[in-house]
């Protein structure tokens, strides 16, 4: 999506042809992680609708819990809008099972995790067949460490300018919880080759999520990886 955003410069969304052309660029440097949300637009849709290749040659991790309409963020993490999420994403990304789902938390992590059911219900579905990781996107310390005992993978923040997030990153190294980096170029604001290299530089980190519509700018992202 480009509305509700705290990107530095106003961007036009990618075409699908532009999409399609990002996604064979992945596949051809050997990226399989693809980051989603339903808060994010109509990103699972179109996903769905233009993924190259065989469906197991993706990771798809999506997101329940947040929802954007008409503009405006939503959140619920009832038992039923967890669960009508997850049949949701599955319709929109046309597969009959995803690799990741998160709580997307709306920086009250303590009251998710301690008074809703938001977890319980992803592990109902991970036994169901139709998950086979889930975890929470936290934002807090207190959240991301509690989160970790019952979480597969964990999503934190993590950059340069941002480096709160280290004492929940150590505590998921000794876990050996699956660890995604979020906002590791600080909303496009951070300079992306050092940002990279810090956050590439923790050994904890298993994958970094790095939004791009720019071919260029994503080989570069690319290039800077593989110099780490």
């Amino acid at each position: 999506r480009n509305t509700a955003v705290k990107y530095p410069n106003r961007f036009d969304l990618p075409t699908d042809k532009q999409v399609i052309t990002l996604l064979e660029k992945c596949q051809e440097a050997g990226i399989d992680l693809l980051d989603t949300a339903p808060a994010y637009g109509s990103s699972e849709s179109r996903l769905g609708d233009l993924l190259p290749g065989r469906r197991q040659d993706w990771l798809l991790s999506t997101k329940a819990g947040e929802t954007l309409i008409d503009g405006q963020k939503k959140f619920d993490f009832s038992h039923f809008a967890i669960s009508n999420s997850v049949e949701q994403s599955l319709k929109n990304l046309r597969t009959d099972y995803l690799d990741i789902v998160m709580i997307h938390s709306d920086g009250n992590d303590m009251q998710i995790l301690e008074h809703s059911d938001a977890m319980e219900t992803l592990q109902g579905l991970k036994q169901a067949g139709k998950i086979r990781w889930i975890g929470m996107s936290t934002k807090t310390i207190a959240g991301g460490l509690a989160a970790l005992s019952v979480s597969d993978i964990l999503m934190v923040e993590l950059s340069y300018e941002d480096q709160s997030q280290l004492p929940v990153i150590e505590a998921a190294s000794q876990k050996s919880c699956g660890l995604l980096i979020k906002k590791a170029l600080n909303s496009g604001h951070a300079e992306p080759k050092a940002s990279l290299r810090y956050v590439l530089g923790h050994q904890a980190v298993t994958s970094v999520v790095v939004g791009t519509i720019n071919t260029k700018h994503l080989q570069a992202n690319i290039d800077t990886a593989l110099a780490v």
